[in-house]
């Protein structure tokens, strides 16, 4: 796909891009495949605000997609290639040999008419899905399990891509898109390619109003605030932070601090992300 540049009519237009949508084929969503989306603006069950810059949005319907691929004894043609609201990856709507259709994630490449299987029929197609131990080394894939039989978890966003290094005994190892490298049980589904929409990373909103359609609320600087309100606000004028490294609003540890407490799963990472670690 192609980025859409816009003429600089306005000062929001100004450096504005967008998606030209050439490989969206279908507008309308099919109808039994989607399901109510109700907006919590970030509150909890008690009412709280527990994720922040959360509100508003353009309304949504939530599209169905099938992380597991579990129908094995029929294949599919893609029938349509759709937008969705609710992730930056496109979906594929695809129709079995039986009649039933389901939404999967749209791999680079992926057109209308194509054939796409889970299991035994697959064929290392683009789009077809099988489990780790059928699948050639040095493959790229995306939408791998984590548990077998749970559906896909990881590497579903546009664009993105991990990389079938080597299997010994159960399980086999993974590079992720971050770099991480990982350990993940070979019965584990993972669908075959690279997912789609790979320019979703280089367009420019271009004005504050496009945040707001997509939901997200603005953000305050603390140095902007007062004492009272953010560890890095007050002093007279323009303020360093003036502490040992910047704080969140509560006076916790930001920006680099690790956070990662899941030493159940910690014998699973065989090399952690980011540079020389």
């Amino acid at each position: 796909m192609a980025v859409k540049v816009y003429k600089p009519t306005s000062a929001g237009r100004r450096g504005m891009t967008g998606h030209s949508f050439e490989e969206i084929t279908k507008s309308k969503p099919e109808r039994a495949l989607t399901e109510a989306l109700r907006k919590r603006g970030g509150r909890n069950n008690s009412g709280r605000v527990t994720v922040r810059h959360r509100g508003g949005g353009h309304k949504r319907r939530y599209r169905i997609i099938d992380f597991k691929r579990n129908k094995f004894d029929v294949a599919a043609q893609v029938v349509a290639i759709e937008y969705d609201p609710n992730r930056s990856a496109r979906i594929a709507l695809v129709q079995y040999e039986d009649g039933e259709k389901r939404y999967i994630i749209a791999p680079l490449g992926l057109k209308v008419g194509d054939r796409v299987a889970s299991g035994e029929l697959s064929q290392l197609r683009n789009g077809d899905a099988l489990e780790i131990r059928d699948i050639p080394v040095g493959t790229l894939i995306h939408n791998i399990e984590l548990l077998p039989g749970k559906g896909g978890q990881l590497v579903r966003a546009a664009g993105s891509s991990a990389q079938l290094l080597a299997k010994e005994g159960r399980y086999a190892q993974v590079r992720m898109p971050s770099g991480e490298m990982r350990l993940i049980n070979d019965r584990c589904m993972a669908t075959i390619g690279q997912v789609g929409n790979t320019d979703h990373s280089n367009v420019n909103l271009g004005k504050a109003g496009r945040k707001r359609w997509l939901g997200i609320r603005p953000t305050v600087r603390g140095s902007a605030m007062d004492p009272a309100s953010h560890p890095h606000g007050g002093g007279e004028g323009r303020s360093p932070i003036g502490m040992p490294g910047p704080k969140t609003p509560w006076g916790k540890p930001a920006l680099g601090k690790k956070t990662r407490v899941n030493r159940r799963t910690d014998k699973f990472i065989v090399r952690r992300r980011g540079k020389g670690r």
